[in-house]
């Protein structure tokens, strides 16, 4: 077998290569765009040489991964964290990290990570795509808001009414500000139905899934928030506890603390953004619908900051659903699920 330590680029990628049967090695730079990389690890497969490649996780790689699934290669993937942390010398070139990928993987010292199916990616696609088209939707309503506002009318969330358009569009406005208007409603018009249409495709698909119907008993959780819950969770069994899975999502707070003094910064945001926000933005709904949960919220803002309690709350939702969705269950007001595995808690605080 080959043993094949990547450092990759989008451009190119440095390799370092050993036969186990013969010993050989060597180093070697591919480039990507003129089709070396491709014709090295094609020429491996016709020469009948089985292959393990090793490299850190990273982006702009999707072609190289079909890739080698095609050829039938085995494909490692480590945490770049933890490969980082095995760096000895203060030495950082591309050949250095291959070379180091290689002996990790000759050492069975490789920190792989799970990857999801191409299905399960794609999917995150749809939810990716909604989500900046949604963005892109709140700013242009923002700039309208702003129109109106210049013009003395604060009619908030009443603007975007057919009667609160009707209004808009009658303002008397300059020659570049009635243009502004203009296109920002035609921008917001396509945009409408494009999301609609986004979001009933979000609907089907966390339809299909069994898991995320039942996260959806959850007050305040929704087909969006359920499916890209089970999409970048992908199964419980991949998390001991569920106190990891606010680790996992970086919604616990970084630390630096020596010497018995406790230093707590900021939340490490070490995670999927997208499954973070939907967390807080679905805690929130559960606090307005859910007298429990509004309780819990209300406590820890007089406590601490608004601030702090929606990223607790959003932090408790997520370790509710890895228990609903490990232990098959649907929600139930009269259960509330401890941190740790197989141990049913009743208290109320966000610890």
């Amino acid at each position: 077998m080959m043993i094949i330590g990547v450092d990759y680029h989008p451009s190119f990628q440095t390799i370092a290569f050993l036969m186990e049967e013969t010993g050989e090695c060597g180093e070697q730079d591919l480039n990507h765009s003129d089709g070396q990389a491709e014709k090295f690890y094609r020429d491996l497969k016709q020469r009948g040489i089985s292959v393990r490649v090793g490299m850190e996780a990273t982006g702009y790689s999707r072609w190289f991964e079909r890739l080698l699934a095609e050829l039938g290669f085995e494909l490692w993937i480590g945490d770049p964290a933890e490969i980082k942390a095995k760096r000895v010398k203060k030495q950082k070139t591309d050949r250095h990290d291959a070379r180091l990928l290689r002996r990790l993987m000759l050492e069975n010292n490789f920190p792989q990570i799970w990857i999801p199916s191409p299905e399960n990616r794609d999917l995150r696609q749809l939810l990716w795509h909604r989500h900046r088209l949604v963005q892109m939707r709140t700013r242009i309503m923002n700039q309208l808001q702003a129109l109106a506002m210049n013009e003395g009318y604060r009619w908030k969330k009443k603007l975007f009414s057919e009667q609160g358009r009707a209004q808009l569009e009658k303002l008397a406005l300059a020659p570049w500000a009635n243009r502004r208007r203009q296109e920002l409603l035609e921008l917001l018009d396509r945009l409408n139905p494009t999301i609609e249409e986004l979001t009933a495709a979000v609907e089907r698909e966390a339809g299909k899934r069994p898991e995320a119907l039942r996260l959806m008993t959850h007050p305040g959780v929704g087909p969006l928030t359920a499916l890209a819950y089970v999409l970048i969770i992908g199964t419980p069994a991949r998390f001991p506890r569920g106190k990891h899975i606010g680790t996992y999502v970086g919604m616990i707070p970084s630390e630096d603390s020596s010497a018995g003094k406790q230093r707590l910064g900021h939340i490490s945001k070490q995670g999927n953004s997208l499954l973070r926000f939907l967390l807080v933005e679905a805690a929130q709904a559960a606090a307005r619908i859910n007298p429990e949960w509004r309780r819990r919220y209300m406590h820890l803002a007089m406590r601490r900051h608004k601030s702090i309690a929606k990223v607790a709350m959003g932090r408790k939702l997520g370790v509710r659903l890895y228990w609903m969705w490990r232990n098959a269950c649907e929600y139930s007001q009269s259960l509330e699920f401890g941190s740790y595995v197989g141990q049913l808690g009743t208290g109320h605080g966000v610890k």
